[in-house]
């Protein structure tokens, strides 16, 4: 940003602050995409595991014969199909986090964005600051926990 356009009320200190905060806010904002990318990519590798996980399973549920002897083995192989459902479920806890995450990034954005056109005025060499838009909702996520529930393994 040019500083040539700067109001004449503020103060070459204000300014740095600003300029510092802004700084602030956008490294806070890439730190978010960041952890955006690494939450998603480790979500669809847990979710390509159980996937896998789940279709053992099913070979050895399929390859028993019928209930008797191997009652027990039958029994155990549901208890992990369970157990598997249970950690998909929690799993879904990525969907909310990324809502939060997008959230929290229009926010710092449009703080950064703010800060910027308060103190360094609404023109640079560029033309005309864009003002990002300030999220609609204060919370996009109002559910605070995830319940298991009967779901479908893949």
């Amino acid at each position: 940003m040019e500083h040539a356009a700067l109001p004449l009320a503020h103060g070459s200190s204000a300014l740095h602050t600003a300029a510092r905060l802004q700084d602030q806010l956008l490294v806070a904002s890439n730190d978010l995409d960041r952890l955006q990318t690494l939450l998603s990519d480790a979500c669809s590798v847990l979710m390509q595991r159980f996937g896998n996980a789940s279709d053992q399973i099913h070979v050895l549920m399929s390859s028993q014969g019928p209930l008797g002897a191997d009652a027990r083995d039958r029994e155990a192989c549901q208890l992990l199909m369970q157990q598997l459902a249970g950690a998909v479920t929690a799993l879904q806890f990525q969907d909310m986090a990324s809502q939060l995450i997008v959230h929290t990034n229009h926010s710092l954005r449009n703080c950064a964005d703010t800060l910027a056109r308060e103190a360094f005025g609404d023109d640079d060499e560029d033309g005309p600051s864009v003002l990002s838009a300030a999220p609609i909702r204060p919370n996009p996520v109002t559910q605070s926990e995830m319940d298991a529930g009967s779901i479908e393994l893949f």
